[in-house]
Formats: C-alpha cells, structure tokens, sequence
C-alpha cells in the first residue's frame, strides 16, 4: 500500500486547509484510516482515525471540534478538513492506514505511513 498526502501549505490562524491522503496498491477499502502530526523534537501525535465504513470517527482532544476526518473508499482517500486552525496545529502531518483491526490512536499499529504534508500556521 502507498499512501501520498497533499493539501499542506501556510495558513493564518482561523483559517482552513483540507488535507488528502490517496492510497493505491492492495485495497484499503476495509483498512483504517488515521491522520497523524509531528513536530521536530517530539514524538509523532495522534489527530484523527476512521473505520473502513467511515461510521466511526476518533479525535484527539485538541482537535475535537475544528477538525473532521472523512474517506470516500471509490476514490481510495481519506481526507482531514481542518477548521479554525491555530498556531499549535504547525507540524508534518501524516496519514496512516492499518489494514486490519479497529481504530486506534497507537501510532505504531499502523501499518503503512505516507510521506507527510507540512501545514504552517501563522499567528
């Protein structure tokens, strides 16, 4: 499975951005869906996770609220619309698919990981 992320870019806060993550190889139409971030000198975070159906939805805290995680299994993508963002929301952001199980916030569950897109905020 490849996964390649796209939608990054500078943004003020209070702004939106949405984020795409289309996966090609083996069908990922059964496979849960995450997005995560990371920050140089800290540990990859959890942002948002979807089951193969879509009909359940996780988010992490920070998040909850201004950002929705979605997938339309047709196209293979999933995507993270990012609303109100804030300056805190600077990171790589990544997506992630595991191709089996149920959703969950442990990044290392996960199986394939894309290459990461950069969403800047600015204050």
């Amino acid at each position: 499975v490849q996964l390649q992320a796209s939608g990054g870019g500078l943004v003020q806060a209070g702004g939106s951005l949405r984020l795409s993550c289309a996966a090609s190889g083996r069908a990922t139409g059964s496979a849960v869906m995450g997005w995560f971030r990371q920050v140089p000198g800290k540990e990859r975070e959890f942002v948002a996770t979807i089951g193969w159906s879509g009909g359940a939805s996780f988010y992490s805290d920070s998040v909850k609220g201004r950002f929705t995680i979605s997938r339309d299994n047709a196209k293979n993508t999933v995507y993270l619309q990012m609303n109100n963002l804030k300056a805190e929301d600077t990171a790589v952001y990544y997506c992630a698919a595991r191709q089996y199980g149920v959703p969950t916030p442990i990044p290392n569950r996960y199986d394939y990981w894309g290459q990461g897109t950069q969403v800047t905020v600015s204050s």
